[in-house]
């Protein structure tokens, strides 16, 4: 291996540490907990080096969103194959997607919430932010039913998961009545 390359995977990994404590610290403490000093001293690096991989915050919460939307990509699609039928795939989506956003706040913050400077619903959108998208797609595509544009239909419903999403957590909607709310969207928005 030459000096270039074990240059460049110490650096690969020194971005993926970089990432993880600020996922870890964020899921353990809130994202305003995030800051390059207590990074650096997490890390053991200095700032410069923290400055080397990352401009600021900003782009470090693009890095979780990016790494988070695949993980909610893989989840969604590893619910929906295990599920026989539409309306089985349809619920399995809604499960493991709502599942995703309570397991893992911080990250699900970072991909919908936070400006992380990347492009949603553009030419410019990375890669896997389209992924995660397409995700849902593939399944809601298959019930978005006659006349109805199945992008419009997708983004309709990961609207309305979003909303679920975001005001069980925030103590808006009762926790407790979450499965018939999910079984309600399936059922009615669906029309499964």
């Amino acid at each position: 291996m030459s000096v270039q390359e074990r240059k460049q995977r110490e650096r690969v990994e020194r971005e993926r540490l970089i990432v993880a404590t600020a996922r870890e610290l964020a899921e353990q403490q809130g994202w305003d907990a995030v800051t390059t000093r207590r990074l650096a001293e997490r890390i053991e690096y200095s700032q410069p080096v923290l400055y080397s991989h990352f401009r600021g915050k900003r782009e470090i919460i693009g890095a979780v969103a990016l790494e988070g939307a695949a993980e909610l990509a893989g989840a969604v699609r590893a619910a929906t194959a295990a599920a026989d039928g539409p309306r089985a795939r349809v619920a399995a989506l809604a499960r493991a997607y709502l599942d995703f956003a309570e397991r893992n706040p911080a990250v699900y913050d970072a991909i919908f919430q936070l400006d992380g400077g990347l492009a949603y619903a553009q030419e410019d959108t990375p890669e896997p932010l389209k992924d995660a998208f397409a995700a849902l797609l593939e399944t809601l595509d298959e019930v978005a039913g006659d006349g109805v544009h199945p992008g419009l239909f997708t983004e309709t419903f990961w609207a309305a998961l979003h909303g679920l999403a975001t005001l069980t957590r925030t103590g808006r909607l009762p926790p407790e009545d979450a499965e018939w709310r999910t079984e309600l969207l399936v059922d009615r928005l669906a029309m499964l």
